[in-house]
């Protein structure tokens, strides 16, 4: 499939208001919490205080007896899950994991690890009951540091787990769940032909999604064993294969119903009530809706790992890269399956290198299972490689975007996974960055006390296709319905409609874009991987072709033609064989029933022809060398989005990626006291950037086509997340003269590295 060009599109890079707008700003929008049914339940989950322990004993029936109460569960209520892989779009999910995490068996492995819940007659009876169940712990020595769970004689969480990939085999008990190797080269030829080496340590905490609405679902479960789950979620059809797993019931006597989504980042792509509401309504016989607290959001629900990474890169006198060599240790928190497999394929995606080795290791320790969270795996690592090609330019005396366009990738790079890139837009992202009128104005200068930097970094996301299901069916009034299984988490219903209008030849507005149930569109993968504008917007295309190849038949029946002779152009149908008068998609819609039916296209895909995403940024600090506090001053992202479907979705989708790791860089944490629990559950102590600290961040968007997609499309929502916290660091130290190693930057690290410095 070849890109079209610029010039013929006629909705494509346009910006219609978004068909949800009214619904959102009004308040008329669904999300999860505001589904109400008779005779609803409410149910609370009681949470483990503890790190590590084994669960002794569980008494409910002080709960059991609490008038209101409607019923009580425990590990011991769920079926026993058999060991194996589920591949669930972009994840691969141990169902037995899954389902120890869900409500804890035996253990419990985090502090705010589910341990029991119930279902009562309101949330605050439900409340009162947690307050009467008992549980007997056995306290266990815990561990919360990478480095210290991957010791010989470390606490072990799972005394089955073994270490998979490069060392299988080994039988020894361990937390090191996986580890994963890319290579390529000779790493010592190379390093031997390198004139400067650096070589440094870098670490980063758990951070977290931070979306606004809370996790909740509400279910119902039927006499006649069919289900239904209102939820707000990225994944319905995973949030449906999930809970068959967890509660051997058969898909599809479960019916999962998207509500809106406030926010999922990555954070949403799995289940954590889904399968406690539908076994409590199971057993009452009636709805159940739960709804997490802020403080349950943090404690018991996946963040993004920490990491502890080494990097090494040489180069010569001329800044060509010889040699790298990274060890990625990233938390996989309780249960196997951070995202280091994406961190090893990311860090070095920007680069054409012929010598290099990337080790990756997969560490359970005592901490929350770690989830997807925008570029899962690739923001981490970029700091290592990023800060240390930042101090390379340095030493070497030239620009920190020259050493980036010397070793940039281009089409026919091979990737450190190993396949060989399409076209692809890296170096024009570097070149945009360096004509930008934020680049090309004079660097900030320090004054009244206050000191001042530039930094800039770059970044890789691969992007997702996996597979989409669409219809798109004409109205009698000439409009169109664009039906997807994508939840709209970034304008995906905008998007998907003006891929369908641009088809059809009408106007965006035209379209009505509907995100359906489980049992109304065929399976849909989850929204995840900036996979859904590419793939979904695929589905859409070809659906709305065949919708095109339906109306030259209608056409071909009322005039009595074979459909060849019929074309289709801007919504308007005409004959190529004789003098009938060309109808307008409008005029011929009410001529559907007798002219061969209603029209209706439909398309299932998996697209190969994945676009992956290359960012630059440059951004401007000002440093209080007293407090250490950072301020942002100027901050612009360059980005290959392939083809801007609405270039405002697009432009707020970089913004929003840039403030997640303007916070990730500066605030940022997973704070833990030394008893294992974590101090910061709220947002007023987990501490995210407000509007009062960022500035107004600029974007430049290059359009560089993706050749497998017919619109030249490009996964954009994940990349913008990745450079941040290199460049802010690259920064602070052009600004201080201080190179910052670890995440957050906040103001205590940066002021004692400052006053290190000057006592040095």
């Amino acid at each position: 499939m070849g890109a079209q060009h610029e010039h013929q599109f006629k909705v494509i890079g346009t910006r219609p208001i978004r068909h949800d707008g009214v619904d959102k700003v009004t308040g008329r929008a669904r999300y999860g919490a505001d589904i109400t049914l008779p005779g609803l339940l409410h149910g609370k989950v009681l949470r483990s205080p503890h790190p590590h322990a084994r669960i002794k004993s569980i008494e409910t029936s002080e709960a059991h007896a609490l008038p209101g109460v409607k019923a009580v569960i425990t590990g011991a209520d769920f079926p026993e899950i058999e060991p194996g892989m589920l591949q669930i779009g972009e994840n691969f999910v141990n169902p037995r994991h899954l389902a120890a995490n869900i409500m804890a068996r035996g253990k419990v492995l985090y502090d705010g690890h589910a341990v029991a819940a119930v279902a009562a007659t309101s949330p605050h009876v439900a409340e009162e009951a947690l307050k009467l169940i008992r549980v007997e712990y056995e306290l266990l020595p815990f561990v919360q540091n990478v480095r210290e769970a991957m010791q010989d004689d470390a606490v072990i969480l799972h005394p089955d787990l073994r270490t998979a990939g490069v060392d299988a085999g080994d039988d020894k008990e361990t937390n090191i769940a996986n580890h994963i190797q890319f290579s390529r080269g000779d790493l010592a030829a190379g390093f031997a032909a390198a004139e400067i080496v650096i070589d440094r340590e870098f670490a980063t905490t758990m951070v977290h999604q931070g979306y606004i609405e809370p996790h909740n679902a509400v279910a119902q479960y039927n006499q006649d064993g069919k289900a239904t789950v209102w939820v707000s979620t990225q994944g319905p059809f995973a949030v449906r294969e999930l809970c068959g797993t967890m509660l051997q019931i058969n898909r599809g006597d479960i019916k999962v119903v998207p509500a809106e989504i406030g926010g999922g980042f990555g954070g949403k792509t799995t289940v954590y009530l889904e399968p406690l509401a539908l076994l409590l309504s199971k057993l009452t016989g009636r709805p159940v809706k739960m709804v997490m607290s802020r403080s349950e959001v943090l404690r018991a629900t996946g963040p993004t790992p920490g990491s502890h990474i080494r990097a090494k890169i040489g180069v010569t006198r001329e800044g060509k890269i010889t040699a790298a060599e990274l060890h990625l240790l990233f938390e996989a928190g309780a249960f196997p399956g951070s995202p280091v497999a994406a961190g090893c394929m990311t860090v070095l995606a920007p680069y054409d290198l012929e010598n290099f080795q990337i080790d990756g290791y997969d560490v359970v320790l005592n901490k929350p299972k770690t989830c997807a969270y925008r570029a899962p795996g690739a923001t981490n690592p970029a700091l290592a490689a990023e800060t240390i090609l930042d101090e390379l330019a340095e030493k070497l005396g030239i620009d920190p975007l020259e050493i980036r366009r010397i070793n940039g990738a281009k089409e026919g790079t091979a990737q450190p996974a190993g396949p060989q890139f399409k076209r692809i837009g890296y170096l024009e992202t570097v070149e945009a960055i360096h004509n930008s009128e934020h680049y090309q104005s004079p660097p900030p200068q320090s004054a009244n006390g206050k000191l001042r930097g530039r930094g800039v970094a770059t970044g890789f996301w691969f992007n997702a296709a996996f597979q989409s299901s669409a219809t798109v069916s004409i109205n009698t009034d000439g409009t169109a319905n664009v039906v997807t299984g994508s939840p709209d988490i970034g304008g995906s219903r905008a998007s998907c409609a003006m891929i369908a209008a641009e088809v059809l030849g009408l106007r965006a507005e035209d379209m009505h874009p509907v995100v359906a149930d489980t049992e109304s569109i065929g399976h849909t993968d989850t929204t995840g991987g900036s996979r859904v504008t590419f793939a979904t917007g695929l589905a859409v295309y070809e659906a709305a072709q065949d919708a095109v190849g339906q109306l030259k038949q209608r056409a071909a029946t009322v005039w009595k033609v074979k459909p060849e002779d019929v074309a289709y152009q801007d919504g308007v149908l005409s004959c190529l064989t004789n003098g009938h008068e060309s109808l307008s998609l409008k005029e011929i819609a009410p001529k559907f029933p007798r002219a061969g039916g209603p029209v209706m296209g439909r398309a299932s895909v998996r697209p190969r022809g994945v676009g992956p995403a290359f960012a630059a940024h440059v951004v401007d600090v000002e440093v209080d060398p007293e407090t250490g506090k950072v301020d942002i001053l100027r901050y612009t992202a360059a980005q290959d989005v392939g083809k801007a479907v609405h270039p405002s979705y697009v432009e707020g989708q970089i913004q929003g990626g840039v403030a997640q790791g303007v916070g990730w860089a500066l605030n940022e944490e997973y704070f833990y006291a030394e008893d294992g629990t974590m101090r910061n559950t709220g947002f007023l102590d987990y501490r995210m950037p407000t509007c009062l600290d960022l500035p107004m961040i600029e974007t430049i968007l290059v359009e560089v086509a993706n050749p497998g997609h017919p619109i030249g499309i490009r996964g954009v929502g994940e990349v913008p997340i990745v450079p941040p916290p290199a460049a802010i660091a690259n920064a602070i130290y052009r600004a201080t003269g201080v190179r910052m190693t670890e995440l957050p930057m906040s103001p205590a690290k940066v002021a004692k590295a400052i006053l290190e410095k000057n006592g040095a």
